[in-house]
């Protein structure tokens, strides 16, 4: 297998257990029938924070992006290799980003089968959509947007800072390692999350938000997609700003 084969598979891999554990945590708080049900937003958000641990862990190989927001922030930042010496160009940056994509479909489809039972029994459609995708507390487009913009940047921007500035050879999570990078994003979750429940990643939102429209899931409504350019639009432009951000700042606050 070439290096681009490999750093797919390691990024469709890691970006699926990311979503599998992420979107699970959900499910055993929302869905009622759980023994997690009701534990509340702190469990959810380290449950997120140790499902990126576990994602990191095991996508070394290709920098551990998981994340689309973070492919194109190291983009961005003017790096010029991802992992296991991929240069960057726009086949690697989409390959990247076909291998989150699907890997995040893969891994709520996955939570599904995981939940069948509890899904089936679950009588409200928006705890069966919210294992799936994110939802804002306040519904206001623009200001959504705006935190999900910020919350993407501190995770992209510190991501970025690890790595002495631009990322080289494994630039991405991999960089920060498992560890700090849970930490990250739980301190994300805990002091940003409650506006719009942080997606932060773009994957990780629209990826089980299209498992969510195609799944057979008894008694399902919508799938909000009225709302769902907002986890996709957000992060990207906070991804970007902190690569933008990071070739300023960085030299001068290093």
């Amino acid at each position: 297998m070439d290096n681009l084969g490999v750093v797919f598979l390691s990024e469709l891999v890691g970006t699926a257990l990311l979503v599998l554990l992420g979107c699970g945590v959900v499910a055993n708080v929302a869905l009622t029938k759980n023994k997690g049900f009701g534990a509340g937003f702190l469990m959810v958000t380290i449950g997120w924070g140790l499902a990126v641990f576990a994602g990191v862990i095991v996508s070394y190989n290709s920098g551990a992006h998981l994340n689309p927001a973070v492919t194109l922030g190291l983009v961005s930042s003017g790096a010029t290799e991802f992992g296991s010496g991929v240069p960057v160009n726009v086949i690697s940056v989409l390959t990247y980003i076909a291998a989150q994509m699907i890997g995040a479909i893969i891994g709520a489809v996955v939570v599904w089968l995981a939940y069948k039972q509890h899904f089936d029994q679950e009588p409200e459609p928006a705890n069966k959509l919210g294992v799936f995708a994110t939802g804002p507390a306040i519904r206001s487009y623009g200001w959504n947007l705006v935190t999900e913009i910020i919350g993407t940047f501190v995770l992209v921007f510190v991501v970025i800072a690890f790595g002495g500035g631009r990322q080289g050879e494994n630039g991405g999570l991999a960089a920060l390692g498992a560890l700090p990078v849970a930490l990250l994003v739980i301190v994300i979750g805990t002091s940003l999350g409650g506006p719009t429940g942080y997606a932060i990643n773009p994957a990780r939102d629209l990826g089980p938000r299209i498992a969510h429209a195609l799944l057979p899931i008894k008694g399902k409504r919508g799938s909000d997609w009225s709302y769902s350019w907002v986890p996709v639009a957000g992060p990207v432009i906070g991804g970007v700003l902190a690569g933008w951000a990071s070739l300023i700042l960085l030299p001068i606050l290093a």
